[in-house]
């Protein structure tokens, strides 16, 4: 992680792909996806931490804008950096680029809720304690 950003690499497969060879735009969100799960597994919050607190993270809000298309067999990065966090909430910065070219950028929008009733919940304070660490100037 450099700079509070978090890096994945990926490559493009067929299965990534329409007829002509470019990524699907829903396939942007599960690269972005990935850089989360990630990410906060690189905090010490994989699904078992998560699940053990009687917490899930759900997303709420999704905002993205795709630049350019990537093709099969890419080499991609999909990035995940915290922008804001909230009581319940707190709202990421993604992209996926190839190389420097940034191909899709937005802002995720992840509510903590608990996994019983899926009703809003604080984060807790370990969580966010750790995360204000890793969180990204604007």
């Amino acid at each position: 992680m450099k700079n509070g950003e978090f890096s994945l690499g990926l490559r493009v497969y067929i299965e990534d792909t329409d007829a002509g060879g470019i990524v699907y735009y829903v396939n942007y969100l599960k690269f972005m996806e990935r850089a989360r799960t990630e990410f906060m597994r690189a905090q010490g919050f994989g699904k078992d931490a998560i699940f053990n607190r009687d917490l899930m993270f759900v997303v709420r809000d999704v905002a993205v804008e795709y630049r350019l298309p990537a093709r099969l067999d890419d080499e991609l990065q999909a990035t995940a950096s915290i922008r804001r966090l909230r009581g319940a909430s707190m709202v990421f910065y993604q992209s996926v680029r190839r190389g420097d070219e940034i191909l899709a950028q937005g802002e995720i929008t992840i509510a903590c809720v608990d996994c019983s009733g899926i009703k809003p919940r604080r984060l807790p304070p370990e969580v966010v304690g750790i995360l204000q660490g890793t969180q990204q100037e604007q």
